[in-house]
C-alpha cells in the first residue's frame, strides 16, 4: 500500500492507493509517505482543486472495504451532488431501507474514504449537523466550502 500526506484548509489527510484505487483517506498523518504513485499525484491534484473551490466531481477510481450493505450506502453518497445535502432517512430510502437510518449512520461513520465519498453531506432530518470522523467542524467547513447554507 502506498501512502501521500496532503495538507489542506481542514487540516492533514492521508491519502491510501493499493491496487489502482484509492483505498482509505485519514484525518491527520497517519503514516510515513511512500512513492507518490501516478494516482496519488491525480488524488492530490484533484483535492487541491477541490479544496480551491475548482472541482465539484471527484474521478479517481475508489475501493473501500466493507459489508454489501456499507457499499450500497457508501455508493448512494457518491449521488449527492456538490453542494447538497441529505438526510439519513432519504439515503435509507435510496438503498432500499426506508427504517434503516440508523444503519444508514453506522455505515456512513465508517466511511474509510471520507471527502472523496461524500459522508459530509448527510445530515440530521432536521437539517443538523451529526457526527463526523473529522469533527463537526471539518464537516461544516466542508459543507461552507461546497456552499451550503447552515
Amino acid at each position: 500500500m502506498n501512502a501521500m500526506y496532503l495538507e489542506t484548509p481542514v487540516g492533514p489527510l492521508t491519502v491510501w492507493e493499493q491496487g489502482g484505487a484509492i483505498v482509505r483517506v485519514d484525518f491527520g498523518k497517519t503514516a510515513a509517505e511512500t512513492e507518490k504513485t501516478a494516482l496519488l499525484a491525480e488524488a492530490e491534484r484533484q483535492l487541491t482543486a477541490y479544496f480551491a473551490g475548482e472541482l465539484r466531481e471527484f474521478s479517481l477510481p475508489l475501493e473501500p472495504a466493507g459489508t454489501d450493505f456499507q457499499r450500497k450506502v457508501w455508493d448512494a453518497l457518491r449521488e449527492i451532488p456538490y453542494g447538497e445535502t441529505r438526510s439519513y432517512a432519504e439515503i435509507a430510502a435510496r438503498v432500499g431501507c426506508p427504517r434503516g437510518y440508523r444503519a444508514v449512520g453506522l455505515a456512513n461513520n465508517r466511511n474509510p474514504i471520507p471527502i472523496l465519498i461524500p459522508c459530509h453531506r448527510v445530515v440530521g432530518a432536521d437539517g443538523a449537523l451529526t457526527g463526523y470522523a473529522g469533527g463537526l467542524a471539518v464537516k461544516e467547513a466542508l459543507l461552507r466550502l461546497e456552499g451550503v447554507r447552515l
